[in-house]
């Protein structure tokens, strides 16, 4: 009875391994393929974001080479203004208009009311125009704005178009 108890024991434990291995073994394979599942989906969500990105600054000054080359005046014996320099700067400019107490002047609007315009974001869309979005608080708006770089290297704006968005 006993060399059989043994017998029984041992086949039992022999079974309960070639089941844990089994199961550990079909565990590995299963995580290893969710583990690549996810890694793809995670890949074609970059790559989906990438392509928004490229496709949202597809009018942007730092992604328009033809735009680039305006500023680039050495073949004409011009001097040579550099667009990374150049789009801070800018928006710098326009920003530092905010401090005007009627508001700033390049955002096509009047003041209503007590409140202000001031613009809060600029895009510098290529050599010549900017998008802006304003708001007194109250109303938010967005302009389109030209700009110039003179020689002297000021910067001059002007008003193209501007609206107002309804309450």
């Amino acid at each position: 009875m006993k060399k059989s108890l043994m017998l029984y024991l041992f086949l039992l434990a022999i079974l309960m391994n070639i089941f844990t291995y089994m199961f550990y073994s079909r565990e590995v394979k299963f995580e290893k393929e969710r583990y690549e599942k996810t890694t793809k989906r995670l890949r074609d969500s970059i790559g989906l974001v990438s392509s928004k990105l490229a496709e949202s600054n597809y009018f942007t000054l730092e992604n328009n080479e033809n735009a680039q080359n305006y500023f680039d005046k050495s073949a004409s014996g011009g001097k040579v203004i550099l667009y990374e320099k150049l789009i801070p700067i800018v928006t710098e400019k326009l920003l530092d208009l905010n401090t005007n107490p009627n508001g700033n002047p390049y955002t096509g609007q009047d003041k209503i009311g007590p409140n202000k315009f001031i613009i809060n974001k600029v895009k510098v869309l290529n050599h010549r125009w900017i998008i802006a979005d304003f708001s007194n608080g109250e109303i938010w708006g967005e302009v389109l704005l030209k700009y110039f770089v003179n020689d002297n290297e000021s910067i001059d704006f002007e008003v193209n178009q501007s609206l107002l968005y309804q309450k």
